[in-house]
């Protein structure tokens, strides 16, 4: 067995792709000239991270950093340090997630 898969199990490598490419997507649509609607990408990573984290219920930091580092690497030319915000709003959505599904299990 591959140990990354070891690390993170069949479900979990899963949600790394799906991940990956959620975050690519919105980090795309995000970097378009027409596409000015912050609220809108702001709102979509935090829930993605959110229902990742919640879907996993372990490692939210990975989830993220998956979901989020890519508006940074998209807008470091143009956006300056104002994309890192993103990482922000993904660390907040993915530790949510993870604190609901925690609470749930515990009650």
């Amino acid at each position: 067995m591959h140990p990354l898969r070891a690390w993170l199990g069949r479900r979990d490598a899963f949600l790394v792709v799906l991940s990956t490419a959620i975050g690519l997507v919105i980090a795309y649509v995000d970097s378009q000239p027409t596409w000015d609607d912050t609220g809108i990408t702001a709102t979509m990573l935090l829930l993605t991270s959110a229902l990742v984290s919640g879907v996993s219920a372990r490692r939210p930091w990975l989830w993220a950093i998956l979901i989020g580092a890519w508006i940074p690497i998209f807008e470091v030319s143009s956006a300056g340090w104002a994309g890192l915000i993103a990482l922000g709003v993904t660390a907040l959505g993915a530790t949510v997630g993870h604190l609901v599904v925690t609470a749930s299990r515990q009650a």
